[in-house]
């Protein structure tokens, strides 16, 4: 059985029901898991009629992704799923997504597996196969297969491992012990997951035409309101990993003045004196 497990929150609701509207009908995937992590609990929301809804309030910290997927993934496994397709919030689902996930699941045992992804413009909703298949253009950082194929990811290519969409089998989940809960609030635990299943020989696994497609939602970047969140997550991957993740960001923040060096880390610049 195919599950799907996705996090969401009051300001995603628009966004989940449309990537739930092209998971509702297909056949292949037999339990649809949503997770709620605001601090109230989940409202009655019409269209989401099916999916099991799982809340898990907030932590000191800010939103509890890394635990989120965890709670998500056990309800999954308790149900008797064999396959996991993680999909953010604001990700819809490609026509061929699920399929050729569980396509390349059956070819490579363990494997983290990596779908591309395209970032949607503003103003672009899709609604049906043919609008997502003319919208396709996956984001250049990431490798993109051709469709049907698939390619090992080399050592050097696990920190691009990203959340928003990718499949393991419940036997490597299980493995791999699920995402590291002390992550609260954004950044660094989705990482710090592909670098332990490097650490445990896991393959990170592109697998090409598992497309899933990003709405567009406003933000910043570098991502401002983030950078508490940042500087702490970074703080705990480094102690476990010796490296700082997020360079690119890190970089951003250190350009604008905004953070310093502080030994082997990086702090706010008023931290810093």
């Amino acid at each position: 059985m195919i599950a799907t497990v996705t996090l969401f929150s009051a300001t995603r609701i628009a966004h989940v029901l449309r990537q739930q509207s092209q998971l509702r009908d297909r056949p292949e995937v037999g339990l649809r898991i949503l997770v709620w992590l605001d601090a109230d609990a989940p409202p009655h929301i019409d269209g989401l009629d099916g999916a099991t809804i799982l809340h898990l309030p907030p932590g000191a910290d800010g939103l509890r992704l890394a635990a989120g997927r965890n709670a998500g993934a056990d309800a999954a496994l308790d149900t008797g799923a064999d396959l996991l397709v993680f999909l953010d919030a604001d990700c819809i689902p490609g026509p061929d997504m699920i399929g050729l996930y569980s396509a390349a699941a059956a070819i490579h045992s363990p494997a983290l597996l990596c779908g591309p992804v395209t970032y949607l413009p503003e103003g672009s909703v899709p609604s049906d196969e043919t609008d997502l298949r003319a919208a396709t253009a996956p984001h250049p950082a990431r490798p993109a297969p051709p469709s049907g194929t698939t390619v090992v990811a080399g050592s050097d290519e696990y920190p691009l491992f990203w959340s928003l969409s990718f499949a393991v089998t419940a036997t490597t989940w299980r493995d791999l012990g699920g995402f590291d809960d002390r992550f609260e609030g954004y950044g660094g635990e989705d990482t710090d997951y592909a670098f332990t299943a490097h650490e445990r020989g896991v393959p990170l696994v592109w697998v090409g035409g598992a497309h899933a497609y990003h709405q567009h939602h406003p933000t910043s970047s570098p991502p401002w309101q983030h950078l508490d969140d940042i500087l702490r997550n970074g703080r705990l991957f480094a102690d476990r990993w010796e490296v700082w993740p997020m360079e690119g960001w890190i970089s951003r923040f250190a350009a604008a003045g905004a953070i310093e060096r502080h030994g082997d880390g990086w702090v706010r610049v008023r931290e810093a004196v």
